[in-house]
């Protein structure tokens, strides 16, 4: 379980909060402390005040991987395999164990046929996909993802979702203005002013925010249809 108690950063105050495993979808408006949350989960940032534990441990205990907005940014390597190796060869690990890391994280994704290839070979899209990879290629028991799928197109946000249908990590936490996306998860979070408003179920917590821009079209066409 993911708990935390006490948590106060930047414009962000959290007194407690625990999620249980599985899927988590953050959402709500701009500046509400989406992305500090994130980066507080993930151990990039400490916290001014409380503390977050991840199976009792502090996030920087803990295997975690992290995928940004801009992927881009992030990359160290020009080629694709080296790319997704470079965690498990930064962990000093044996040459076998990082090539079974990098073709297992590949093949979760549906990148194989990327990995001999360059980054300027590569569309947005796939580079978003090499990222998730190289963040699955540790085994993090954590993944954080942070608006990663703002911008990608249907077909690569499917074979995300794909992927992490089937990822083994227990805790996945993302943050996505995709309703669609977070309508799916098993837990959701919407944050407004630095505070989380709702927590639970995504039947929980959509029905809250009907009236708002983060309520699925897809549940307001159902729910057209179910009138007519």
């Amino acid at each position: 379980m993911i708990e935390i108690s006490g948590l106060r950063h930047q414009v962000l105050s959290v007194p407690s909060l625990a999620l249980e495993e599985g899927d988590t979808a953050v959402i709500g408006p701009n500046g509400s402390g989406k992305s500090t949350l994130l980066s507080l989960l993930a151990g990039l940032s400490l916290p001014a005040e409380g503390k977050i534990m991840v199976d009792g441990r502090p996030p920087r205990q803990v295997e975690v991987g992290w995928v940004s907005e801009f992927p881009d940014q992030s990359l160290l390597f020009t080629r694709v395999y080296d790319e997704i190796a470079s965690p498990s060869r930064f962990a000093h690990l044996p040459c076998a164990e990082v090539t079974r890391r990098v073709e297992e994280a590949a093949a979760l994704v549906g990148i194989e046929y990327l990995l001999p290839r360059t980054f300027r070979e590569l569309s947005g899209g796939e580079r978003g996909l090499v990222a998730l990879a190289t963040a699955l290629s540790s085994g993090p028991e954590l993944l954080v993802l942070d608006e990663f799928d703002s911008h990608l197109d249907a077909e690569t946000a499917g074979t995300v979702a794909k992927a992490l249908e089937t990822s083994p990590c227990r805790y996945c936490v993302r943050c996505t203005q995709e309703m669609e996306t977070a309508a799916g998860a098993d837990t959701v979070l919407y944050l407004a002013h630095g505070a989380v408003k709702h927590a639970g179920t995504p039947d929980q917590i959509f029905p809250t925010l009907k009236e708002t821009c983060f309520y699925p079209n897809s549940w307001r066409m159902r729910e057209h249809a179910g009138r007519l």
